[in-house]
Formats: structure tokens, C-alpha cells, sequence
């Protein structure tokens, strides 16, 4: 049974290796294979949670055999509770959390249509100006012409109306 545990956590830790050296190149040679797994009812079924449940098996069965006088049965037990104990916080507290932390802050010029900026740059009539705009990663400059064909004077807040060749097209907001 030694053995089959020293198995167990080799594989594990030989896992845990290959993963962190080749992640990427397997990620990119299996070409979204395996990616009926990231669906909400398998999220559990991550391989970072199964791989430590598995080394942890291993580890505690040595461990229990080792230095402990139980029979096969109460270690093999025992080690699977372990392994259910770690594995459970591996879940809760790093694969899920890092699942939900996948985040792009890139965007669309398009996607500051709407939303309310700030001219950091004075809009003169028929000329390019520049105002400032929130978006979900922080804050942007982008380029800005007058909407209404008016000058817009530097502080002013503005909504951005269209976007028109690149150029974010604002009109100035009433408070």
C-alpha cells in the first residue's frame, strides 16, 4: 500500500511540475480540448484541485503509515478526508477567486458612447480637443470633437455622443 501512495503523490507532484514548465505549450497543443471543463457544474473538476487532492492522498498515506500503527482501511480513510480538507480550500480560495478574476480592461472606443468625461483639452469650433473618460480599467484620453459644433472650454463635462473615424464625438452636459 506504501507504494501505491508514494504513487499517488509522485503523480501529484509530477503534475504540479509539468504544469507550471509546459502549461501553456499543452494549453495551445490541445487547441480548447479539455474545455467542456470550465462550465459552472464542472468548475470543481479543475485539474489544480484534483491534482492536490491527489499528492495530498499520497502525502498523508505515507505519513499515517508511516508513523502511525492504523490498518490499511483507517489510513486509506483517514488520507482521503485529508485530501478532501485541502482540496476543498484549494477550490474556494484559489481556483474559483482566479476564475472569476479573468478580466480584460481593454475596450472599444465605441464602448464610451454614453458616458460622461471631462474636456482636458479645450474643444475649439470645428477642431479636435481631448477629454478625459472613466472606463472599466481606469481612466482614458481620447481625441474629441464638438457633437453640437460648439467650442467646449477645458473642465467642462461632456457625454460622449458617437465616435466618428476614431474621433470620440462629445456634446456638453447640463447639470
Amino acid at each position: 500500500m506504501l507504494a501505491f501512495y508514494w504513487g499517488l503523490l509522485l503523480t501529484g507532484a509530477l503534475f504540479a511540475l509539468v504544469t507550471v514548465v509546459f502549461g501553456d505549450l499543452l494549453s495551445n497543443a490541445l487547441d480548447g480540448l479539455l474545455d467542456f471543463l470550465s462550465g459552472d457544474w464542472l468548475q470543481w473538476l479543475q485539474p489544480m484541485v484534483i491534482f492536490s487532492a491527489i499528492a495530498t492522498l499520497g502525502g498523508a498515506g505515507i505519513l499515517l503509515t508511516e508513523y502511525t500503527g492504523l490498518s490499511a482501511a483507517t489510513v486509506f480513510v483517514l488520507s482521503l478526508l485529508i485530501s478532501i480538507a485541502v482540496a476543498v480550500p484549494v477550490y474556494l480560495f484559489y481556483v474559483r477567486p482566479m476564475d472569476n478574476s479573468e478580466n480584460s480592461v481593454a475596450f472599444s472606443i465605441r464602448d464610451l458612447v454614453g458616458r460622461i468625461g471631462e474636456v482636458s483639452v479645450p474643444i475649439p469650433v470645428g477642431g479636435c480637443g481631448e477629454v478625459l473618460v472613466r472606463t472599466t480599467g481606469g481612466l482614458t484620453n481620447q481625441i474629441a470633437e464638438s457633437f453640437d459644433g460648439e467650442s467646449i472650454e477645458s473642465g467642462a463635462r461632456v457625454v460622449a455622443v458617437d465616435v466618428r473615424d476614431g474621433v470620440l464625438l462629445v456634446s456638453r452636459l447640463d447639470s
